[in-house]
């Protein structure tokens, strides 16, 4: 823990967001306000800095309807200090339960979930770029103790940081933390000093929060152990973070050349990825993560150890995560997103289609041109959505489906019927884009896998008159 020494409170709050750079470039800032010690000694000491900072400050309350009468309380003490203050304020009402049941969430992520959404939607009105809260010291080492007992990694026992982000839909909040090198009692003497009249959430003296079971009971036993047990704590926080910097500045220089994103979708060369240190590895993963998410909240150790473990694994495996997330292993490649499909040449086919032949055929995603020439017509196209077959051996009754269990042809050039979902495999088509492929087919049999096979039984040959061209070109 830094020395304080005689040092005023709000002159290291100061020295604290200027060496982190902390103020937004628009001059304006949202404070969230809930009325305990921590928040309102926050609201005070950046209203104090306004004139030499040359921020505009804005109060923000979120009444979540959690403690009934005590929380409309919270919200007009709030809302009358911002008066006294001469600030901007916006207090707003949601009601927590029903978002709790609704999104199927504990009731503290619920919270969180409403109140962050709120701050954003405030910023945004407000035209600020960041938002302050009251995080201190305390906050700190309790959040390295719920990461540790949950098993986040060498990344969550950094603990809160200065600034973050927050990504509520697409709207990416920075939120700072002036407070972070202030402790809760340096907050409540602040408070009693300046005649504040901070409120008190009696919820925080609930044993059922693991933050307040860590606060209550875990960290007084510990101090049992080692009085300096704080200052161990954070000592093992600069030292994760230090860990991780070199990490980030590692994984930045060899991410280039294995990890890429395509429409929403990270993509990471098999490979290249197999060949790093698990250190690495892991970085890489909880990095890939954060961009798709915007955060790692919902993301457990345990989470990037299943994926570490299924790394060495065939291709087809599928680990689903948090938040619709879905990490795939492919035959070159490592797929994660919400979608892997999306990354298919071949747009979704749900349903079988008749073949106008001649004529054109509208697939979805895809322009099916059948045309019947002579033999002698025949140009090689080089071109894999484009083949030529015996008209006789396929007649015109054709169609156009998805894959079915069970399918079997005769790839150009053998002798025997293959199942197709062994040729398949053995072409090491991606399992996401397996159904989407057209295949076409006769009454008899499937006569073309687009886009890698024809049948041997379909061929053109020296005897062959009509040819029956397919052309699929997409829209």
């Amino acid at each position: 823990m830094k020395q304080t020494g005689t040092v005023a409170l709000p002159e290291r709050v100061s020295r604290f967001i200027t060496e982190h750079h902390l103020l937004p470039k628009r001059g304006k800032l949202v404070v969230a306000v809930s009325g305990g010690p921590d928040s309102v000694c926050l609201l005070h000491i950046l209203h104090g800095l306004q004139d030499k900072s040359g921020i505009m400050l804005h109060v923000a309350h979120l009444n979540h309807e959690l403690r009934g009468a005590e929380s409309d309380a919270d919200a007009e003490y709030v809302a009358d200090l911002a008066r006294r203050l001469g600030l901007p304020a916006t207090v707003e009402q949601h009601d927590a339960r029903a978002y709790q049941r609704s999104r199927r969430l504990s009731p503290e992520e619920a919270a969180r979930e409403l109140r962050y959404n709120f701050l954003a939607e405030v910023a945004q009105t407000a035209g600020a770029d960041a938002v302050a809260v009251g995080h201190t010291l305390d906050d700190h080492i309790e959040t390295i103790l719920m990461h540790l007992i949950r098993g986040s990694g060498t990344r969550g026992l950094r603990g809160l940081q200065p600034s973050s982000t927050w990504h509520s839909g697409d709207v990416a909040l920075t939120v700072i933390r002036p407070l972070l090198e202030t402790s809760r009692k340096e907050t409540a003497t602040y408070c009693r000093r300046h005649r504040l009249k901070p409120r008190l959430d009696t919820s925080n003296l609930s044993l059922s929060p693991l933050r307040n079971r860590i606060r209550q009971q875990l960290i007084p036993l510990l101090q049992s152990y080692n009085p300096q047990v704080t200052d161990a704590l954070l000592r093992t926080a600069r030292i994760a973070a230090d860990d991780l910097a070199a990490l980030e500045e590692v994984a930045l220089k060899l991410g280039g050349n294995i990890v890429t994103e395509r429409q929403k979708t990270i993509i990471l060369d098999r490979e290249r990825f197999m060949n790093l240190p698990p250190a690495l590895q892991r970085h890489l993963l909880r990095a890939s993560v954060e961009k798709l998410l915007g955060n790692l909240m919902d993301i457990e150790s345990r989470h990037i150890e299943e994926i570490m473990a299924a790394l060495p694994r065939p291709a087809g495996k599928v680990i689903t995560l948090p938040d619709g997330l879905v990490f795939t292993i492919e035959y070159d490649r490592y797929l994660l997103g919400r979608d892997p499909a999306a990354l298919s040449p071949f747009p979704a086919l749900e349903k079988e289609y008749a073949l106008k032949v001649p004529g054109t055929t509208a697939l979805p995603g895809w322009q099916v041109v059948a045309s019947i020439i002579r033999r002698e017509q025949i140009v090689k196209e080089g071109d894999s959505y484009t083949a030529c077959f015996d008209l006789d051996r396929t007649g015109d009754k054709l169609t156009i489906r998805p894959r079915r269990p069970g399918d079997r042809f005769q790839p150009l050039g053998m002798s025997q019927p293959k199942k197709l979902n062994e040729f398949m495999i053995d072409r090491k088509i991606p399992q996401a884009w397996r159904r989407r492929i057209p295949i076409v087919c006769s009454p008899e049999q499937i006569i073309w896998v687009v886009g890698w096979r024809l049948d041997e039984r379909a061929r053109v040959t020296e005897g062959t008159g009509q040819v029956l061209r397919l052309k699929f070109v997409r829209d």
